[in-house]
């Protein structure tokens, strides 16, 4: 890792680091906007709900702003919410969708823009439901104006997120949830020493003990998205063409990552149970806010089972999007290539299909485990919810910091050999 850091300060990486410095420029404008109030709402504000338990996840993804009505305050939530949305569609519900799956690289860039236009829609929905129920806001000049600036907020942001991916480094989007995540964590951490030290709930040994364990239990799930992330399974696979020799050519493999969706099951399920909370929020009904603590959010032990299984349920539908086992087979077929004892066509799709579905299972049980480990210990030892909520942003932090300190350095590999190939 130190020799990667001076590769990246070297004359051949000048333009990796200009990206670098891009990303951290667009992500500190992000974090200034979520600092900032939008001055129509300050009146309201101190109607707004003290207790933000039931929409903890919409705050931590918006950076905290959500609870200040920062002109980001929505953060990228909308766009994540059209984006399950549409990814459902996909899957054989509306035929246009699953036609454009098939186009290609063309039909996925008009699904990023239907998406995009979708997440501006709900953007402007949920702006405008939370600033009439939420905010308490009854003036109908005051209402327009919040609603505009939040909506024109996000819209913001995934331009800003554009940015990030084609002129700076990683995905912008997922860049954009981990800074508002990282914004929160300190929060989370200060509540919890709080709570374990500074109450005086428990004697000065037992509370920094406690304390001690609860920081153990965040290494060790930081640890374990680092191994999950990285742990693959290789295939081996041969070419017709080609004769293996142990002596002249090294064995080919068809890596098969074992947590292929990475983190985004855990925030498509995050986001996905916090909108019966917004439902019962625009509704008022106190019978119906009772029943989505006790039986939907995830503190709750029903709630906690839907949390894991939807947990599973995308983490098979994310990689069974992205990584479609028959057109892994066609293009190994198209290359020469197949998996010794396995004949091409039907039988590979099904052989790499049983595969991927078993890594999957793992894989997603272990991402639930981990994501459940906060949850539990905030249950079991009273911890306010914010706990809880801050070990599923760990997950995603880790996870797309991973993803990125890859893409880092794979520019500084393919730099290092542009660089070989000039000199000689």
């Amino acid at each position: 890792m130190a020799t990667g850091s001076l590769k990246l300060f070297s004359k051949e990486a000048k333009d990796l680091r200009k990206r670098i410095f891009f990303t951290l420029f667009v992500l500190g404008i992000y974090a200034l906007g979520t600092g900032i109030t939008i001055v129509w709402a300050t009146p309201w504000l101190g109607t707004l709900f003290s207790e933000l338990d039931f929409l903890g996840v919409f705050n931590l993804m918006s950076g905290g702003g959500f609870e200040r009505f920062a002109i980001f305050g929505l953060g990228v939530t909308p766009y994540i919410n059209a984006s399950i949305v549409t990814q459902l569609l996909t899957m054989d519900i509306i035929p246009y969708f699953k036609e454009l799956k098939e186009q290609g690289y063309v039909g996925r860039q008009k699904i990023n823009r239907i998406t995009r236009y979708l997440g501006i829609l709900l953007a402007f929905v949920q702006a405008y439901v939370l600033t009439v129920f939420l905010l308490g806001v009854n003036d109908v000049g005051m209402i327009l104006k919040i609603t505009l600036v939040m909506t024109a907020g996000t819209s913001f942001l995934l331009w800003l997120g554009d940015q990030i991916t084609s002129k700076g480094i990683g995905n912008g989007q997922s860049l954009l949830i981990m800074a508002s995540i990282v914004l929160s964590l300190p929060a989370v951490f200060t509540g919890a020493y709080e709570v374990f030290i500074g109450a005086g709930t428990y004697a000065n040994w037992v509370g920094i003990i406690f304390f001690a364990a609860y920081l153990i239990m965040y290494l060790l799930v930081i640890v374990g998205i680092v191994w999950i992330t990285l742990a693959e399974r290789r295939i081996p696979i041969q070419y017709a063409n080609k004769t293996v020799s142990a002596y002249k050519e090294k064995q080919s493999y068809l890596p098969l990552r074992i947590n292929y969706a990475g983190v985004m099951p855990v925030i498509f399920a995050s986001m996905l149970l916090t909108i019966p909370s917004i439902i019962v929020t625009i509704i008022g009904n106190q019978d119906a806010i009772n029943f989505v603590n006790n039986y939907i959010m995830y503190t709750s032990v029903p709630g906690f089972i839907l949390y894991i299984a939807l947990i599973v349920f995308f983490s098979y539908f994310y990689t069974f999007m992205a990584m479609n086992p028959e057109e892994m087979s066609k293009d190994l077929n198209k290359s020469g290539a197949y998996i010794p004892g396995v004949r091409p066509g039907a039988e590979t799709t099904k052989y790499i299909s049983n595969v991927v579905g078993r890594l999957t299972l793992v894989g997603s049980l272990f991402i639930a485990i981990l994501a459940g480990m906060p949850i539990l210990i905030s249950n079991l030892t009273g911890l306010p919810q914010s706990v809880a909520i801050g070990g599923t942003g760990i997950l995603i932090v880790v996870g797309v910091a991973i993803e990125t300190y890859k893409q880092i350095q794979s520019g500084l590999v393919s730099r290092k050999y542009s660089s070989r190939r000039r000199n000689s």
